[in-house]
């Protein structure tokens, strides 16, 4: 399917230009040196200074907290970055807890190529094997803040994998007051959660917190279930003046079913399933068919037993320790430490062929141990590993300038196994025989040093009017693997060990903003970063042993941009620019005998991206200040800039990455105990292929919430007592939502969920 001529987007109406004229505030002469700290207040707003990210370099946006329980409960951390301007968040379920299902594209970034801390932790990589993707590590209940630079975070932020953007989730402090918050969910495919949260209150200094949460529900397509549980603790200590200890623990268990990935023409009824399945409800099998043989004798011969629901699982435990405090050295000299680590296993299942398994086998004859397969394989990838670290730095004020210098530190060690074996008769529906090893996938160990320093100075002048900013950092990145990568290791009775570093002592950040009013700011930033090679460990498990190591990404960022702040309304504007080199680019490919895909990376060369992102919100006063608007329109081109893997790609769209993107909201206070939202979020056309011979239309979906009670609702001893409705996908939308792309045929998909509901009743003690 081709791509006919775009389209703007008409979801915002001309809601953010219109409402620049719209107060009268706005036109007035402001020759204030300084920006007010002025801001639109209502309930659920994120307030303005971090709504259009004041004072920064660079275009940063942030969620509060008020704004992060509007959500439906327990939605994924990752979800939540939809609601900023230029987040392309695509995600399996309403909640977004399914991992093989979430993208981000944000400019020209992808989830991969985004860094993500807690807390100033950083968290590496989002790989779901073997990496720490932000939803396992965050409850939106504990999270105090979320702010996201789309461009160019700031060089003291730590890590390897960020190529320009930046997220940071700041979590709650513990409260001075003792108390319990507990809320119960229920909703749509069964779902049912549960929230529980003690708090100690403080004493001489002393605070502390513990959370659980626990989901349980179906998954919305096809057979299956999901189980997550999620425990948070977290003690603080405040000493002297301006000095603080906290100390930090997460543990995230889930375990869930797959479902299928679809292809345009599954989903649009013309593939000929052998089950008559199409459309968004596409999905495993929940019963065992009856299949003729393909090989006489062999019951469970046929492939298509590999669409059976119970072989195609997850599970995942994760566990994150952090240590931290900010530390007054002297009256302008501070200190902020952070040690952490972090501890992973689990596994996943994917069923495999006879007819592959068999071919497998074969190839892996002079392998000791293997059985010879009985039908469709149980086949299972586990994983363990821990990660570990610290960063420490030192802030120093003297006369105009504010100097910061840094160090930050950490090892990853990851092993990964992958075989498959019998199951009992050889049926979907049996126990797996772990004495019956059929043929061996691997069994290695990857090991990634990062070693990274930093150094800025923030200059005033002007009598505080301008602030310039100027530093860079330097980043040295060591990476080992070593151990049977595949199974052609086996078959050569070979372990290589191979390893490579990428290095850079100087990736520069220069920026300013200036006071052009009390009212508004201009800013303007430059940034270059490089970043370990995304999925190394695949890159190197397809390799030779003499194969040679692929380059660092890197990327040169531009940007300038406006921002505003009125009492009633306050908006961001940004003008940006990216140049990459050495960009690697994922593939999805079938895994053979399976249902499932396979990512693999390959370096396309060239890209650059540029575009605008609008944003911001809006009081009437007219209107008696009960409602407030919000949203944000961007627009993004993104295009290779050389042919690359035998594709002629010069000139292309990257795929999953849409030209217009768009939201809008409104809020209304109905009572003061009574609040209504409905909002509307616009993706536009995407291409599904480097090609640009396939493409997926875009679409809009409308979600709604009503909160009643709240802050002056008590009984007794209970207090906030609040009952919230959560509507998503008002109009039942049907579209195709994730895409893991392909270089030229047809790419995979999946659907988007179907309207939910849940209600969620919450009360504080």
């Amino acid at each position: 399917m081709s791509v006919s001529k775009r389209k703007t987007p008409h979801l915002l109406g001309g809601l953010l230009l219109g409402s620049l004229c719209a107060d009268p505030a706005l036109a007035a002469d402001d020759t204030e040196p300084k920006l007010e700290k002025v801001e639109v207040v209502g309930a659920r707003v994120t307030e303005a200074s971090a709504a259009i990210g004041e004072d920064k370099i660079s275009n940063t946006v942030a969620i509060s907290h008020q704004a992060l329980l509007s959500a439906p409960a327990g939605t994924s951390g990752l979800k939540m970055l939809e609601a900023l301007p230029g987040f392309n968040v695509q995600v399996n379920d309403a909640l977004g807890l399914y991992e093989f299902g979430n993208s981000v594209f944000v400019r020209a970034f992808n989830l991969q190529q985004i860094g993500f801390s807690i807390d100033g932790v950083p968290l590496g990589r989002t790989d779901q094997f073997g990496g720490s993707p932000i939803y396992r590590y965050v409850d939106n209940e504990n999270t105090e803040q979320v702010t996201a630079s789309t461009g160019a975070g700031d060089v003291s932020q730590s890590g390897y994998a960020s190529l320009g953007p930046y997220v940071d989730y700041q979590t709650s402090n513990p409260s001075v007051a003792p108390g319990a918050s507990v809320a119960y969910t229920l909703g749509s495919d069964s779902l049912r959660r549960s929230f529980v949260k003690l708090q100690s209150g403080e004493y001489q200094g002393l605070s502390a917190y513990v959370s659980r949460s626990k989901i349980d529900g179906d998954l919305w397509r096809g057979p299956g279930t999901i189980d997550r549980e999620h425990l948070e603790a977290k003690v603080r200590y405040r000493f002297g003046d301006h000095n603080e200890v906290w100390l930090r623990a997460v543990h995230n268990s889930f375990y869930d079913y797959d479902s299928p990935y679809v292809t345009l023409a599954q989903y649009n009824g013309t593939a000929n399933d052998a089950f008559g399945r199409s459309g968004r409800n596409f999905a495993y099998l929940d019963s065992l068919p009856t299949l003729p043989e393909t090989v006489a004798g062999v019951r469970y011969s046929n492939a298509n037993y590999n669409q059976y629901y119970k072989q195609a699982v997850n599970q995942r435990r994760d566990t994150l320790y952090s240590l931290g405090g900010t530390f007054e050295l002297t009256p302008n000299l501070d200190n902020y430490t952070t040690l952490y680590y972090e501890d992973k296993k689990g596994f996943g299942v994917s069923p495999e062929s006879y007819a592959t398994s068999l071919a497998l086998h074969n190839a892996e004859s002079n392998v000791a141990g293997l059985v010879a397969p009985r039908g469709v394989q149980y086949g299972l990838s586990s994983l363990s590993g821990h990660r570990f670290g610290g960063r420490t730095g030192l802030k120093w004020s003297v006369g105009q300038h504010e100097v910061e210098t840094g160090l930050w530190a950490e090892t990853d060690v990851f092993n990964r196994q992958q075989a498959r074996y019998n199951l009992s008769d050889g049926s979907p529906d049996g126990y797996p025989l772990f004495d019956e090893p059929v043929h061996l996938q691997g069994d290695f160990t990857s090991t990634r040093n990062s070693l990274q320093f930093h150094l800025k100075d923030t200059w005033s002048l002007l009598d505080d009017r301008l602030r310039v900013q100027y530093g860079f950092k330097s980043l040295n990145l060591d990476y080992r693997i070593e151990g049977y990568r595949n199974a052609g290791d086996y078959i050569a009775n070979r372990q290589p060990r191979l390893s490579t570093e990428w290095n850079d002592a100087f990736l520069p950040q220069l920026g300013l903003v200036y006071d052009l009013t009390g009212n508004s700011q201009v800013f303007a930033s430059y940034s270059e970063n490089m970043a370990l090679p995304r999925g190394a460990d695949d890159i190197y498990r397809a390799a030779s042993p003499q194969a040679p190591a692929p380059d660092a990404e890197r990327a040169k960022n531009y940007e300038v941009g406006y921002r505003i702040n009125h009492p009633t309304f306050n908006a961001s504007w940004a003008l940006y620019r990216t140049d990459f080199d050495n960009r690697l680019q994922s593939f999805a490919s079938p895994v053979p005998g399976s249902s499932q895909v396979e990512t693999y990376y390959q370096n396309v060369g060239k890209v650059q991206a540029y575009g605008s992102e609008l944003s911001g919100q809006w009081k009437p006063p007219v209107l008696a200040n009960k409602v407030v608007l919000n949203g944000s329109l961007t627009y993004n081109t993104s295009t290779f800039k050389d042919n690359a893997a035998g594709l002629a790609l010069r000139g292309n769209d990257l795929p999953d990455s849409p030209r217009w993107l768009a939201q809008a909201g409104v809020t209304f206070e109905l009572a003061p105990w009574a609040l209504l939202n409905v909002s509307g979020r616009f993706i536009g056309e995407r291409y599904s292929n480097f090609t640009n011979s396939e493409s997926v239309p875009g679409y809009t979906v409308y979600n709604a919430y009503l909160d009643l009670g709240g802050e002056r609702v008590h009984y007794g001893p209970l207090k906030n007592i609040k009952l919230r409705f959560n509507l998503d996908n008002l109009f039942d939308k049907d579209y195709l939502g994730y895409i893991s792309p392909t270089a030229s045929g047809p790419a995979v998909f999946r659907p988007g969920s179907p309207r939910t509901f849940q209600t969620t009743l919450s009360v504080d003690f």
